[in-house]
């Protein structure tokens, strides 16, 4: 693991002590990242042939080159997992789309106002918004 991905992983982790906070952000970030790129997936960027580019795939694409600058084959991992969520979300309608985004939210300050007692990371550093997601992956492969 990189330095900067340590030092970004331990800010992180700093919001994220308690077990209740945890597990809702064990929940909540992956329903997040899933409803977010199904929502993103109704976003045509541009087609080539048969294919469309959507805007869910601009977002993975731009993760994945900042997750590569922290590590790279933690950046593989997520692009395989985003790529796959956003398969999935393709399938999605809409209505359960925005649903599941709004109770991966609800988790996310149910774990921080019940649990952790404060605010969440991203309120005093958006980057977290991209690293909730790689830190959830790394636990999951126990990579951190």
């Amino acid at each position: 693991m990189s330095p900067a991905l340590e030092t970004q992983f331990a800010d992180y982790a700093a919001f994220h002590r308690t077990p209740g906070n945890k597990a809702c952000h064990y929940v909540g970030i992956p329903l997040i990242v899933f409803s977010l790129l199904s929502l993103l997936s109704a976003l045509p960027v541009a087609r080539w042939g048969g294919y469309t580019l959507t805007a869910a795939e601009v977002v993975v694409a731009g993760a994945t080159l900042y997750y590569a600058t922290l590590d790279l084959a933690l950046a593989f991992v997520m692009l395989a997992a985003t790529l796959f969520l956003d398969w999935m979300g393709r399938f999605v309608p809409m209505s359960l789309a925005f649903a599941l985004f709004a109770l991966g939210w609800i988790l996310q300050y149910v774990g921080h106002y019940r649990y952790e007692k404060q605010s969440p990371a991203f309120y005093r550093n958006l980057v977290h918004l991209l690293v909730g997601p790689l830190w959830i992956l790394a636990r999951a492969t126990r990579r951190a």
